[in-house]
């Protein structure tokens, strides 16, 4: 144990460093001039101190409480999302939840956007709650219910009764001109501590977070926040809110600097269906997309750095199929916008009212036509079915074990007619596995053509390599639905 002489022996150097540091001007002119030039450094704007900003924007965030009970079958899908982003997400419960309902309380925050009680918060911070009571900065209760929410956005809208009471509130920032370096300022209730604000900076802009937020590309910023900062806002220096904190990236589930917050833009527009109607519509397509990327352009003999959006299925029935779009189309272009990859599809389409047209541009057999479709509602997504264990094949195309699929494989993959190859093994040191094809996945496509042998497979790979190609283009349909083309290089076979 360090006796109190030798623990004195090391505090005392750090006291007097520390006074050291405390009177630096009284040292000499050469040290104050320093400090002068340091202080002239600063960028334009930066703030000595956020306390008057806080003190402002602080009486209109509150304290979120829900309870209720959730449905284990309502719970979402989070395998797309890495382990370290699922932070807030988890509160829905996860895979592997009990088959019985159960009670779930909740605490998050929220922020008033209007005199007359109109709140802004997460859904997932009330998704499955009966029961919402809403704790203003004075500590003054009131209950709380739902306007409209929005789950592909994580945003809900809550209205407080006060009774003739006017809110201190907030204005969502609609045209935000916010760049990486720009300060911002959290206000929230981390871990149940009422009133508390953390600043930082905008670390990035337009990050995606996982296959589960196809709609919102986020803000990433430092400023510390928590569980309980959960649909609090993020203010610039003006006091306007940039953006509305939805999930930290957090190997330890405490913060570490990597937080994501929903951009006011988006966040208004949500706002703005939820108080018209309560709902958000959104335009839909109806095709499987898949980002084009350099194996896919080129198998369809297109350049490498082509960029765009590959149409891997037309969905029968959707405003796609009876525009005539096609399998294996690549949209480029969307009213006159490039569109680069398949979120960027979603998110343009989404924003897209339904019964609206819009002018696709897309390239079939390497030329360019315009496709005009009246998009429809955005329909619910379905819910994959289980598969069961398949038994191997002896033959191997790719490093796959083929086999003619059968009824029940086409049926459990979502695919129709007598076409498909049913992949029932993969080495795991082949291009199929490279490619991230998976045992119970249905060939149906090679090379344009249905497939339904193993002889059909041979055939459309004899033909790509007569025309030159470096790869065969083959569409897969998942045991977990959905389907995707994906690019098999020939020099592997």
């Amino acid at each position: 144990m360090m006796s109190p002489r030798a623990f004195r022996s090391l505090l005392i150097p750090a006291l007097l460093a520390g006074s050291v540091c405390l009177m630096p001007m009284e040292l000499s002119p050469g040290a104050s001039a320093q400090t002068a030039r340091s202080a002239a450094s600063m960028p334009p704007g930066t703030p000595m101190s956020f306390a008057d900003l806080i003190e402002r924007v602080s009486p209109a965030v509150v304290s979120i409480e829900a309870a209720g009970s959730v449905d284990p079958r309502g719970v979402p899908d989070l395998s797309d999302i890495p382990p370290q982003f699922r932070e807030f997400f988890e509160r829905f419960g996860g895979q592997g939840a009990p088959a019985q309902p159960r009670e779930r309380r909740s605490q998050g925050s929220g922020f008033f956007i209007s005199a007359d009680g109109l709140l802004v918060t997460n859904e997932h911070v009330i998704a499955g709650s009966s029961e919402i009571t809403v704790t203003l900065s004075d500590g003054s209760e009131f209950p709380a219910e739902v306007v409209g929410r929005d789950a592909a956005t994580d945003i809900a809208l809550l209205r407080v009764n006060g009774s003739g009471r006017e809110f201190a509130h907030v204005s969502l920032d609609r045209t935000p001109s916010i760049r990486v370096g720009d300060w911002v300022v959290a206000v929230g209730n981390p871990f149940g501590l009422g009133g508390t604000a953390t600043a930082g900076i905008v670390s990035a802009i337009g990050r995606p977070l996982g296959n589960t937020q196809l709609y919102t590309n986020f803000l990433q910023i430092d400023a510390p926040i928590n569980r309980g900062n959960s649909g609090g806002p993020a203010f610039d220096l003006n006091g306007n809110v940039v953006g509305v904190n939805s999930a930290i990236f957090s190997p330890t589930g405490g913060n570490v600097g990597i937080g994501f917050a929903i951009p006011s833009d988006l966040a208004a527009s949500v706002v703005d269906q939820l108080i018209e109607g309560g709902e958000v519509r959104r335009g839909y397509l109806g095709i499987a997309p898949q980002s084009l990327t350099a194996d896919l352009a080129e198998s369809l003999g297109l350049p490498r750095d082509r960029r765009g959006v590959l149409v891997a299925e037309v969905i029968a029935g959707t405003p796609a199929a009876e525009a005539g779009l096609q399998n294996g189309d690549v949209i480029i272009r969307i009213d006159g916008q490039a569109v680069n990859e398949q979120r960027e599809l979603f998110q343009r389409i989404g924003s897209v009212p339904p019964g609206e047209r819009v002018e696709l541009r897309v390239i079939r057999d390497g030329r360019e036509r315009t496709i005009r479709v009246r998009l429809s509602e955005r329909p619910d997504a379905g819910t994959p079915s289980s598969t069961p264990e398949v038994q191997p094949s002896r033959n191997e195309v790719f490093g796959m074990s083929l086999a003619p699929a059968d009824d029940a494989a086409r049926e459990r993959v979502g695919a129709s007619g007598t076409r498909g190859l049913l992949v029932s093994g993969v080495r795991s040191d082949s291009e199929a596995s490279r490619r991230d094809i998976r045992n119970g996945d249905v060939i149906l496509e090679a090379g344009g053509r249905d497939v339904s042998s193993v002889e059909d497979l041979r055939a459309a790979v004899a033909a790509a390599r007569e025309s030159n190609r470096n790869a065969v283009l083959v569409l897969v349909a998942r045991q977990q639905g959905g389907v995707r083309y994906v690019a098999l290089r020939l020099d592997a076979e």
